[in-house]
């Protein structure tokens, strides 16, 4: 028993002696993990993380929203507007820091100018103009509550974009003509609408179209898609609805909500900025209207047309006329596709325009030259550099088909426009074309 009982004590002696080196061994031994992953130091390691990649970006400590930044000099002593939508009542002093290379700026006061319409929302588009230190590459912004740059190191930073090198000044734009969709959301899902829309553009001279997503219908998604992967359609997704409530309607006091319209007016100015290095001319218009010329073949000739006749002009006003749901007599105007299996309906039978009353206000929708523009709305522009110019809607309307109108007409009081059949024979072939390439056709389409 003694041998036994001596025996168990020198190996529980042991195993001590074993553990306490284990534990020295342990201590003393380098962290290759900690080495793998260096951790950041000082602010060269700041303006590399953080980035956001996000469409919508909360800023820190305030209740406001940023959406991106832009190269802007067209107001003296500044540079940058970021494009942003704010707490109209919670507005306080910002201040502008910059990654310079790499490099964290001093900060730099900013300048707030929230937008003029909001429709008594809550929210509104707000734009926030910084001024660049001097010596400063800047590659990246954030805004502070505070002067003091050091809190900046867990901002998110928004990268700045139309930012052009001397020799891509020198180049021609990208596109003559892009038209901003403010916005989808719900579960909107007319196809065949959206298709003949976006072709009829395609006949017409556009050749980009953006378009601001929240959400859509299964069927759309797919023929958007399609679009996106050819390179005619620029998606921008807009989850709106992950940081707001947005109202479905334009007005607070009746429709209620945060923001006007999912963000309509903020999508709308971003889409601009979006496309002033890239585009000659952005339209402004909903995916249920078409800017139609009545007097020249496509947009080019048309806008040759007026920018001649008004050279000092940036801003055109196009009056909407509106193209409710009538039966369609196809004895009369001729046959059409039945379109099997697509959702929606097909703007060719709205051929019945309903005359604008002029006496009370009547929208227009926009064509602009998007350097002239520094703040829009969704029926006029609110601050430009050039003057604007309300076109004859004889020369050139909106041919707006919606889904429902408020009233509904009788015939006796309508006008038979068949303007989109000028292009039918180019129009519908390539339509089909679209819906057989995003597999929408579910069987051969009967003429």
């Amino acid at each position: 028993m003694d041998a036994a009982t001596s025996l168990k004590k020198k190996l529980a002696l042991l195993l001590v002696v074993a553990l306490i080196f284990i534990l020295l061994f342990n201590v003393n031994l380098p962290n290759n993990n900690n080495k793998s992953i260096p951790k950041p130091s000082g602010p060269a390691g700041v303006c590399s993380l953080g980035v956001s990649e996000q469409t919508i970006t909360p800023l820190k400590n305030t209740k406001h929203l940023l959406v991106s930044a832009y190269v802007d000099q067209r107001v003296k002593d500044l540079d940058i507007r970021i494009i942003g939508i704010f707490k109209r009542d919670s507005i306080q002093p910002l201040h502008c820091v910059f990654c310079c290379t790499n490099v964290l700026s001093k900060t730099t006061p900013a300048t707030i100018l929230q937008h003029s319409d909001h429709f008594g929302f809550p929210f509104a588009t707000t734009d926030v103009m910084c001024q660049i230190p001097q010596n400063c590459k800047a590659t990246h912004v954030t805004l502070l509550t505070t002067p003091d740059k050091e809190s900046a190191s867990d901002s998110t930073w928004l990268p700045i974009r139309n930012q052009k090198s001397d020799r891509q000044k020198e180049e021609n734009v990208k596109f003559d003509f892009t038209v901003c969709i403010s916005n989808l959301f719900g579960d909107y899902n007319n196809v065949l609408q959206f298709a003949e829309t976006l072709e009829m553009y395609r006949l017409l001279g556009v050749n980009r179209v953006v378009i601001y997503n929240t959400s859509c219908g299964p069927e759309l998604d797919r023929l958007l898609q399609s679009y996106s992967d050819e390179g005619f359609v620029e998606m921008v997704p807009w989850p709106i609805d992950k940081h707001l409530n947005p109202s479905r309607g334009w007005l607070h006091s009746e429709h209620g909500g945060d923001v006007h319209y999912f963000g309509q007016l903020t999508t709308l100015n971003e889409c601009i900025y979006r496309s002033m290095e890239r585009s000659r001319y952005v339209l402004l218009n909903d995916i249920d209207e078409i800017i139609m010329p009545y007097q020249h073949k496509d947009l080019m000739s048309l806008m040759n047309t007026l920018q001649n006749q008004n050279p000092n002009t940036g801003v055109f006003l196009i009056e909407n006329h509106t193209y409710p749901k009538k039966t369609f007599n196809q004895s009369k105007w001729g046959p059409l596709p039945q379109w099997n299996g697509v959702p929606g309906f097909d703007i060719m039978v709205h051929i019945y325009r309903e005359e604008p009353n002029r006496n009370i206000y009547h929208p227009h929708k926009l064509i602009v030259q998007p350097r002239a523009v520094q703040q829009t709305s969704v029926h006029d522009v609110l601050m430009m550099s050039a003057t604007k110019f309300k076109v004859p809607p004889d020369v050139c309307r909106i041919i707006h088909s919606p889904i429902r109108t408020p009233t509904d007409p009788p015939l006796d009081r309508l006008h038979v426009d068949t303007r989109l059949w000028d292009f039918k024979d180019k129009l519908l072939p390539n339509v089909i074309k679209v819906l057989q390439r995003a597999e929408l056709l579910r069987s051969e389409t009967q003429n």
